[in-house]
C-alpha cells in the first residue's frame, strides 16, 4: 500500500470518526435538551404547587382561631335565651353576641341553617332520634348546637334532634 493511499485511509477513518462524533454529540444534546427541558416543568409545577399550598394556608389559617371562638358565640346565644330582670344586662350580652358574630362572619364563618331540612350526615350530627307521625322521616326538629362553615369547608357539624317514621 503506498504512502497516498495510508493517508486517505486514515483521512477518511478520522472523518468517519469526526462524523460519529457529531451525530454522538447531537444525541447528547438532545438528551440534555430534553432533561433541561422535564426539569424546567417540574420546577414550575414545584413552584405552582407551594404557591397553591401557602395560598390555602393562608385563607385558612383563621379556621383554628374561629373554631376555639365557637364555644364563647354558643355560650352568649345561651345566655340570650335565658330570662333576665335587667333590660341593661340583656342589652349588653345582645351588643357583645351581634358583635362577636358579625366579626367571626367577616372572618368567613357561615352559619348551618337546620329550620325545615332534610337530616345530612355530613352537614348534621344526630344527638337523638324520635319517633313521631308529625314530621317526615329524616326531618330535623330541633337544633341543639349551630353547625358553621368557615369560608365554604365545615368547621362544625350542627347537633340535630331527627325524626323518625
Amino acid at each position: 500500500m503506498s504512502v497516498e493511499n495510508t493517508e486517505a485511509a486514515q483521512d477518511f477513518a478520522s472523518s468517519n470518526s469526526v462524523e460519529d462524533q457529531v451525530a454522538q454529540l447531537g444525541a447528547e444534546r438532545d438528551e440534555l435538551k430534553e432533561l433541561f427541558l422535564r426539569r424546567q416543568a417540574e420546577f414550575d409545577n414545584f413552584r405552582k404547587r407551594t404557591e397553591k399550598e401557602r395560598s390555602e394556608y393562608l385563607q385558612f389559617a383563621g379556621m383554628g382561631t374561629v373554631r376555639d371562638l365557637l364555644p364563647m358565640l354558643d355560650d352568649f346565644e345561651r345566655a340570650l335565651k335565658t330570662e333576665c330582670n335587667s333590660p341593661e344586662y340583656v342589652k349588653g350580652i345582645e351588643m357583645i353576641h351581634s358583635r362577636m358574630y358579625e366579626t367571626l362572619k367577616k372572618m368567613g364563618l357561615e352559619p348551618i341553617e337546620t329550620a325545615g331540612q332534610q337530616f345530612d350526615p355530613h352537614l348534621h350530627q344526630a344527638v337523638e332520634r324520635v319517633e313521631t307521625e308529625d314530621a317526615p322521616d329524616g326531618a330535623i326538629l330541633t337544633e341543639f348546637q349551630r353547625g358553621y362553615f368557615f369560608k365554604g369547608k365545615l368547621l362544625r357539624p350542627s347537633m340535630v334532634k331527627v325524626a323518625v317514621g
